[in-house]
């Protein structure tokens, strides 16, 4: 479902609410988002900007699952389908979001959000961005920019991710397009990080029809009903970026990243901006959420796979619980293996039986009390490459965080007498029975 379709349905069913007041981009916005838990949401009036800015629509799976016309319990395999069978999108001419073309840019402007108190400055969150690698074709995926001048940001770029790597290996500037006020198939496509080579616009349009246009001043195609869409070069000089609270909760601390210069921004005549606030909710499930579908292809190759949840608790990113039919005493490592290979930054996983509910965090801790042993069911692989969002991981200057990643077996032992490790349950009665 298109974006503006999306909102308009939400307000109908009241999922969606609508600030009237003038609200200040510096902090209340952020907070007003915070405190009403992240459901979609409007600000009409932002003061000192033309623009109003929305939120909330990839806080849950449920708001997630309506715009994708599935249901939260099949969302994972809708996602699996548009990994395997991507489909190439259609180019036009003519689209929304270039019906403003403005070649002397200044995003001071552009209601950009002040999120916490220390961050490094204004940031633009919920960008989508674009490259062309030489090698591998396109890629697509999120990098949070700091405003430093009127038409300058830093970007983060992670090491060893495809933006960052393209951008080290040629000697020239590296263009690059940053797409705000996207469909929810868009936002989705861009977290998957399928292997190179896989075109995550061609992922979103098999979740949903993603039509997309050519850039007016770089050779790459954006989603032609982006609400804003800055143009620029990833230049070779670089700049402080932040700090900034990223996904764990924690402050991401200070570094020099790349200057991204932007030398056009075409926008929608009644542009709305999006923000996202970082650390919360939204942010944790655009990033977890999505990886689901990737560590389900990989572990679906060596065993038979049922489910896959990357927790909140383990900050959407570091843990993952893995349901599996076990069919062999193997199973269970062949499945962790797999699931680090799925998702590379994971730090820990747990794998479980078809009868855990993933969902449910005392049936997961129940599965390793009682099925799992540490001196045979544990599988640790010390000084392996983490993840930069990890405080506790050994992080040095200008290298991969390196980890120890954790494999938990707690899965039923075979060729045992199963019902000594099922719950044994009650028969559910009408207890209004007994009142009568």
């Amino acid at each position: 479902m298109m974006l503006r379709d999306f909102l308009n349905k939400l307000e109908k069913e009241d999922k969606l609410i609508r600030i009237k007041k003038a609200v200040s981009h510096h902090y209340e916005i952020a907070n007003i988002i915070y405190s009403n838990d992240e459901k979609p949401i409007i600000f009409d009036k932002v003061k000192g900007f033309d623009f109003p800015i929305f939120a909330g629509i990839t806080s849950n799976r449920d708001i997630i699952s309506e715009s994708l016309d599935t249901t939260k319990e099949k969302l994972l395999f809708k996602l699996v389908d548009a990994l395997r069978n991507p489909k190439k999108p259609d180019v036009i001419n003519k689209a929304p979001c270039q019906e403003i073309i403005i070649k002397n840019p200044d995003i001071r402007k552009i209601p950009l959000l002040y999120h916490l108190n220390g961050d490094g400055g204004r940031y633009a969150t919920a960008t989508v961005s674009t490259i062309q690698d030489p090698d591998t074709g396109r890629n697509v995926s999120y990098h949070r920019l700091m405003e430093i001048d009127n038409n300058k940001f830093t970007a983060r770029l992670i090491k060893n991710r495809q933006t960052r790597t393209t951008y080290d290996k040629i000697e020239k500037d590296l263009e690059m397009a940053v797409c705000i006020g996207n469909s929810v198939a868009v936002m989705i496509a861009a977290s998957l990080g399928p292997p190179p080579g896989i075109d995550e616009f061609s992922i979103a349009n098999a979740l949903d029809n993603t039509p997309m246009v050519r850039c007016i001043t770089k050779d790459l195609e954006v989603p032609a009903h982006s609400e804003f869409v800055f143009e620029g070069r990833l230049t070779k000089n670089l700049d402080r970026e932040g700090p900034f609270v990223d996904l764990t909760e924690t402050r991401d601390f200070e570094r020099q990243e790349p200057v991204f210069i932007i030398d056009c921004i075409t926008h929608r005549k009644d542009a709305i901006y999006q923000a996202l606030i970082p650390g919360r909710y939204e942010h944790k499930t655009l990033m977890g959420m999505p990886k689901e579908p990737t560590i389900y292809d990989k572990v679906s190759r060596v065993v038979e796979c049922k489910n896959v949840l990357v927790t909140i608790g383990g900050g959407s990113w570091l843990h993952g619980i893995v349901q599996i039919n076990k069919k062999d005493d193997n199973d269970p490592k062949k499945a962790i293996e797999a699931a680090f290979d799925g998702h590379k930054s994971m730090k820990h996983v747990i794998i479980v039986d078809d009868d855990v509910d993933i969902y449910n965090p005392n049936a997961v801790e129940w599965a390793m009390a009682t099925r799992f042993q540490g001196d045979t069911d544990l599988y640790i692989n010390p000084n392996q490459p983490g993840s930069s969002l990890d405080p506790s991981g050994k992080h040095e200057h200008g290298k991969k965080t390196k980890t120890t990643k954790v494999g938990v077996d707690a899965t039923i032992p075979r060729d045992i007498d199963k019902s000594k490790y099922e719950i044994v349950k009650y028969k559910k009665v009408d207890i209004n029975d007994y009142f009568r």
